[in-house]
């Protein structure tokens, strides 16, 4: 009598075993895992999202000299982040559709190329009303890029190493908002600040050379692209608020306790992201070498969070990881918003730890999401539940921005706790999928 094959074999979509999680391939085991595809793939998001971050702060590092060149309040200046993380919602949730119906490669390459070409345009802009549009359009492709990439890369990874392998992308994050802040240091030191944000602008043309090289190296998965294109309902908006049956749990919890958890966290994160610059000139007087020195801290504390909660999100689950930082992240905001007067040293050491745990939150995301839904939808859900958490989040930077002229940048910050208490509610709606393997 031969010997029925493993749960393996017969089970695309179960969880994995203790001893499967057990097996350590070492520090870079998860790249070792992946085959030439899955790295080109890899490769190919990791740039993309690096350069992604790096257009996405051209706004709030260039936000002080902005609302002097076009004489603009807290609010105005604070409707710029509100409008491109609105827009972007949009944007990410057709890009996901087009990814289900023509792939992932392609689907990438399209929102590169279109956050690339508006950050551009935003240096040509001639009055404020202008330069809102081309934010809002440059919102499009942003908002389309991450979800895109973490799933063509989720889809090449293997169970046992998603969360570290998607963390590894996350962190190039870290990357563009580096790259963007020695640029950032640069210009400014050599121009005047009423073309330095332009040309800050105009430094945004540089994801153009990697889409001509993931045009000719970058390929979907073949399993995945094989399983996509036999299901009759991939790409649909409507199967994912499917409700339950009995024989059929749906998609309707999901889906919206997904979006919800999106909200919390990137409500949080939107506020530090856009605020940060603005506290440390306005109400701490830094310069631009101290706000440097600064943004060094935090983004070194933003990559090895990034690193750091991959690895977690492997070993302690997904719900647990963002749990943990969802908690840790409104401590580091709350403790951060009431630095005393003078503590300038106490400040910047602290941006290490801010950085570092409201990113390791970010770093499961790509695989908790990309194994919340089936392959013919995973990029429609990725894409929606993603960016509908980023356009609702969008509403905390804008609080924030007409708070400040009454309760001080510094104490309107609350509004980013609230963001992360938020997220870690959402997880009870939410299931375990450590170890799902992705048919």
């Amino acid at each position: 009598m031969s010997t029925p094959p493993p749960p393996k074999a017969l089970a695309s979509d179960r969880r994995a075993g203790p001893a499967e999680h057990a097996v350590d391939d070492g520090t870079l085991g998860w790249l070792r895992a992946l085959d030439p595809r899955g790295r080109r793939a890899f490769a190919g998001a990791f740039g993309g999202y690096a350069l992604d971050s790096y257009d996405y702060f051209t706004l709030p590092l260039s936000m002080v000299a902005l609302a002097a060149y076009f004489d603009l309040d807290s609010g105005r200046t604070g409707l710029f982040t509100t409008v491109t993380l609105v827009v972007s919602a949009i944007g990410g949730a057709v890009a996901g559709v087009v990814a289900d119906r023509i792939g992932r490669v392609r689907a990438l390459m399209i929102t590169v190329v279109t956050y690339a070409v508006f950050t551009v345009a935003c240096g040509f802009a001639p009055d404020y009303g202008t330069l809102l549009v081309f934010r809002a359009l440059q919102g499009l492709g942003f908002g389309g890029e991450w979800a895109v990439g973490a799933v063509l890369v989720a889809e090449y990874a293997s169970a046992r190493h998603r969360g570290r392998t998607l963390g590894a992308v996350q962190s190039s994050w870290a990357v563009g908002w580096a790259l963007a802040a020695v640029v950032y240091t640069l210009v400014f030191s050599v121009a005047d600040d009423d073309w330095a944000w332009r040309v800050m602008f105009w430094t945004g043309a540089l994801p153009a050379l990697l889409v001509v090289w993931m045009r000719r190296r970058v390929h979907d998965a073949p399993e995945a692209t094989a399983a996509r294109e036999q299901s009759a309902e991939r790409g649909s908006f409507a199967a994912l608020f499917r409700p339950g049956t009995a024989g059929s749990p749906g998609l309707l919890r999901t889906t919206l306790c997904a979006s919800l958890l999106s909200t919390g966290v990137q409500g949080g994160y939107y506020t530090l992201a856009t605020w940060v610059p603005t506290y440390l000139k306005s109400e701490r007087g830094l310069s631009v070498v101290g706000t440097g020195a600064y943004l060094t801290f935090l983004i070194s504390g933003a990559f090895a969070g990034y690193l750091t909660g991959g690895h977690l999100t492997d070993r302690l689950g997904r719900r647990r990881n963002i749990w943990l930082f969802a908690l840790l992240s409104a401590v580091c905001v709350l403790v951060y918003a009431h630095i005393p007067s003078g503590a300038g040293t106490l400040l910047l050491v602290l941006g290490f730890p801010l950085g570092f745990c409201m990113s390791a939150i970010f770093s499961g995301f790509g695989s908790y999401l990309s194994e919340l839904y089936p392959t013919a939808l995973r990029g429609t859900g990725q894409g929606f539940t993603y960016n509908t958490g980023r356009a609702v989040g969008a509403v905390f930077p804008t609080l924030v921005g007409f708070l400040a002229d009454g309760w001080g940048v510094g104490g309107a910050l609350v509004f980013g706790a609230i963001g992360y208490g938020i997220a870690a509610l959402a997880l009870l709606g939410l299931p375990e999928t450590r170890g799902r393997e992705l048919a």
